[in-house]
């Protein structure tokens, strides 16, 4: 492997490690990715006033960076603005099925998640805000961001992003049907699990729109 290639793997560290089922944890870099990917909302969390807080917004993914979009404005595009950066957290999580067991305390959820540690700077450089901008839009929709107008220069003042390197990263995952105690088993109540999916239904045109359906929405209302 040349020194240029990416490991596998990313690090372990101590705050990418849980403290319960490490089994279910993984630090491939194939894994975290396919997350990443597959989920459009993230949550980003850091500190504000000496008091967490935490935001949903979209993001995308380009190699091993994250693109956090947000407005000029808000605190943490502030934050990040600084010569120190801001120090962030930022999650995703997939929700796979609902698993129901015959005691209340062992229901639970199967899922896919992601956490990212570090330093959140913002985007000020004119061709990487492009292509973070161009990302935002195609991790939505693959192939929108060139079948569209591009930002003016107001549209552009009021927009911010900011990027968080992956290199302190971790992957949970929990795929298993329901897990019921043996003293349970015998209990008259139903146990499984009820999958839960993203369906993207059929597009709806506006009223101004006169063009054919495109063919990246065909393909996305096929199936992601």
């Amino acid at each position: 492997m040349s020194d240029t290639t990416p490991a596998s793997t990313y690090a372990r560290t101590e705050r990418t490690t849980p403290t319960r089922y490490r089994d279910r944890a993984t630090w491939e870099r194939e894994a975290i990715h396919a997350i990443l990917d597959s989920a459009y909302v993230c949550h980003l969390g850091f500190i504000a006033d000496g008091a967490p807080v935490v935001l949903p917004t979209i993001y995308a993914r380009v190699g091993d960076r994250l693109y956090v979009h947000g407005s000029t404005g808000s605190r943490p595009m502030r934050g990040a603005g600084a010569a120190s950066g801001l120090a962030v957290c930022v999650t995703v999580t997939l929700v796979d099925g609902l698993v129901l067991t015959k005691s209340a305390f062992n229901h639970s959820v199967n899922f896919r998640s992601v956490v990212a540690h570090g330093t959140a700077y913002q985007v000020t450089d004119p061709e990487e805000l492009a292509v973070a901008l161009d990302a935002l839009v195609d991790h939505a929709v693959p192939g929108r961001s060139g079948d569209v107008r591009r930002a003016n220069a107001k549209e552009l003042a009021a927009t911010a992003v900011v990027r968080l390197e992956l290199d302190e990263v971790s992957a949970k995952t929990r795929a298993d049907g329901a897990d019921d105690d043996d003293a349970d088993l015998d209990l008259p109540y139903w146990a499984g699990v009820v999958p839960v999916t993203t369906v993207h239904g059929t597009p709806e045109p506006h009223g101004s729109t006169t063009v054919p359906l495109p063919a990246y929405l065909t393909d996305l209302h096929g199936g992601r």
